[in-house]
């Protein structure tokens, strides 16, 4: 019987018995691999909270109740419980569901999440504001012990535990976020771990109360005066010293403690924090060895697990590289990432110099500032991160390196469009925050290979705050390296408008200019190497006397350099990806909706044109 098929809503999954729930869970376990495996997506972590998922759905009902995902990419089962199974064939397509929760989507998606450590902070705003409303509903926070190495979260729990609001707070450990987790939390966590016996004992002495006349009151005095010694003799935690009742480490496998202990926490009508123990991979025996492989994946055998060849070197593979080969010549050079050194090509640099990589944890902020305090006493730090993460360290990037005109370099991963994973990971916004920096370097490669040169001279020629600005994947039709100190690139001449781009959009633009001359109109191409300070001069002489000038760009309207190339070098038309967030969907498919597709790029120039 297939169980999940018939589970659209919280009344249907309510009305199943212990068993049926187990036979659930081990039905979505396989309909994520077989789903996930042709479509890409995140894989691991999914698996490894099924039966917690399926535990919070029969507690809460979240067509009422407001359940708060950290990050949001374990989200999947959650889906798959209130009524979207049938679209998960489409599952971070383009105009198909998306990997992350999305209010636009289901009203049970309470918030979109797609950063780490800010859900206790939005759960608490959805708590206060039921009391001053006066409704009545549940709120769950759910965060991994890898968003809680974040500096936010500490905030978050600190409001909340003081707050007085109920609340229930599930820690989610798995002692991974995508990369093994890092730092004093995680240790901290590791012994908590060893109280799992000590719940389960206190779960069956609670049952055995509530079973003899009087138990309840028993329990109740017990309790009380246990917590009180405990409180008294023995070492307490950190949740526990905030002012949460702390439950916990828990079984995150087992369903029906976890119905019983959620149940609890609801009943307490107090802010309470929920341990949970999981693994990653879960039921799925590679996810289960290797999870961070199988943290984000494309297609893959469900046989085998194994995934089609990679093709050749990405942006990521070639920084890496380049990085251990200039720390081999300057032990001065450090790295640091915040929780990702596979996903930003640092794996390499972690094996050939393990004393000079710093992996923080999710807190882009405390890395940037570190790189900071690197800097002043004569290192060089490059500090590798996906550009929409480094949003969260705008302050840091303003106070903290730019003010002391520090040499910090930043390899700026995932830049432009990112494909699948939408709107909360698309780095379309850093080309316009970066510029803002006072002496702030801005480099854009087009290439692997240029890449390397700017990283190069980044490193060994710079001196204050650099940052290297690019994108997922690897080269596209143009593998050339033509980076000098000019900071532009003249692709080719033409007569009657001139194309102004950066990075790998030069394919596209070269492409356009050739669909444009076999429609008779010449154009020049140009591609800046350097963002920031925008070689103005260069620029110009570049242009010369051509008054239709085009600047194409992968950011927001607002966030590029067309308003500053319009100011200082000749008034200009922006092609972009327009004044909203960008949807998920492959690049191809995005660049075709907003128009920066070869083909809608010279039909925008003719109709400029006005040919």
């Amino acid at each position: 019987m297939n169980i999940l098929q018939k589970i659209h809503s919280h009344s249907d999954l309510s009305a199943l018995d212990a068993k049926e729930r187990h036979e659930l869970c081990v039905q979505i376990r396989q309909f994520l691999i077989n789903n996930i495996s042709k479509t890409g997506g995140h894989l691991a972590s999914n698996l490894g909270v099924v039966e917690l998922t399926v535990a919070i759905e029969t507690v809460f009902n979240t067509e009422k109740d407001r359940l708060v995902f950290d990050v949001g990419h374990q989200s999947y089962v959650h889906k798959l419980l209130t009524g979207r199974q049938a679209d998960f064939a489409q599952l971070r397509q383009f105009g198909g569901i998306a990997g992350f929760p999305k209010p636009s989507e289901s009203d049970t998606d309470a918030f979109v999440a797609g950063h780490a450590s800010n859900s206790v902070s939005i759960a608490l705003g959805m708590a206060r504001a039921r009391t001053l409303l006066e409704d009545d509903y549940n709120v769950v926070a759910v965060i991994g012990d890898g968003a809680a190495t974040g500096g936010m979260a500490y905030e978050g729990l600190n409001d909340a535990a003081d707050s007085g609001e109920p609340i229930v707070v599930i820690l989610n450990d798995n002692e991974m976020s995508i990369d093994r987790n890092v730092g004093g939390f995680a240790r901290h966590l590791s012994r908590l771990r060893t109280k799992e016996k000590y719940l389960t004992t206190k779960a069956h002495y609670r049952s055995f109360l509530n079973r003899v006349p009087g138990g309840k009151f028993i329990y109740r005095i017990t309790s009380r005066m246990k917590d009180w010694l405990r409180r008294s003799l023995l070492p307490t935690t950190i949740f526990e010293n905030m002012g949460f009742t702390y439950l916990g480490p828990v079984d995150g496998h087992d369903t029906e403690s976890l119905i019983s202990l959620l149940q609890y926490a609801k009943e307490r009508r107090a802010p309470v924090l929920v341990h949970v123990l999981t693994q990653k991979g879960k039921g799925y025996k590679f996810a289960e060895s290797s999870p961070s492989k199988f943290h984000g994946v494309g297609s893959f055998d469900p046989e085998s697990g194994m995934s089609p060849e990679k093709g050749n070197a990405t942006f990521s593979d070639t920084f890496g590289a380049k990085l251990v080969s200039l720390a081999e010549e300057n032990s001065r050079i450090c790295a640091i990432t915040a929780a990702m050194p596979a996903g930003t090509g640092l794996l390499k640099f972690k094996e050939a110099f393990p004393n000079r990589l710093f992996d923080v944890g999710i807190a882009e902020e405390h890395a940037v500032s570190m790189a900071g305090g690197l800097a002043k006493q004569g290192m060089v730090p490059v500090v590798a991160v996906y550009s929409t993460f480094l949003q969260r360290a705008y302050d840091q990037l303003l106070q903290d390196i730019a003010m002391l005109k520090l040499h910090v370099v930043f390899a700026v991963d995932r830049a432009g469009l990112v494909g699948e994973d939408g709107e909360t990971h698309h780095g379309v916004f850093d080309v316009g925050y970066l510029r803002q920096i006072p002496g702030m370097t801005l480099l854009a490669p087009a290439s692997c290979a240029e890449l390397e040169a700017m990283l190069d001279y980044a490193v060994n020629k710079c001196t204050g705050p650099v940052a290297i600005r690019y994108p997922r994947g690897g080269n596209g039709a143009y593998t050339e390296a033509q980076f000098d100190a000019s900071g532009i690139v003249k692709h080719r001449s033409g007569k009657d408008c001139a194309i102004i781009t950066y990075g790998t959009l030069i394919d596209q633009a070269l492409a356009a200019a050739d669909i444009l001359a076999q429609q008779g109109t010449e154009a020049s191409v140009i591609r800046l190497t350097a963002l920031n300070p925008l070689p103005v001069d260069a620029l110009k002489a570049a242009i010369g006397d051509i008054q239709n000038v085009f600047v194409v760009e992968e950011a927001c309207t607002g966030s590029g350099i067309c308003a500053v190339v319009s100011h200082d070098v000749r008034k200009c038309t922006g092609i972009d990806l327009g004044g909203e967030y960008v949807t998920h969907g492959s690049i191809a498919q995005l660049y075709k909706k907003h128009g920066l597709d070869a083909a809608s790029v010279a039909q925008k120039i003719r109709e400029v044109l006005a040919l």
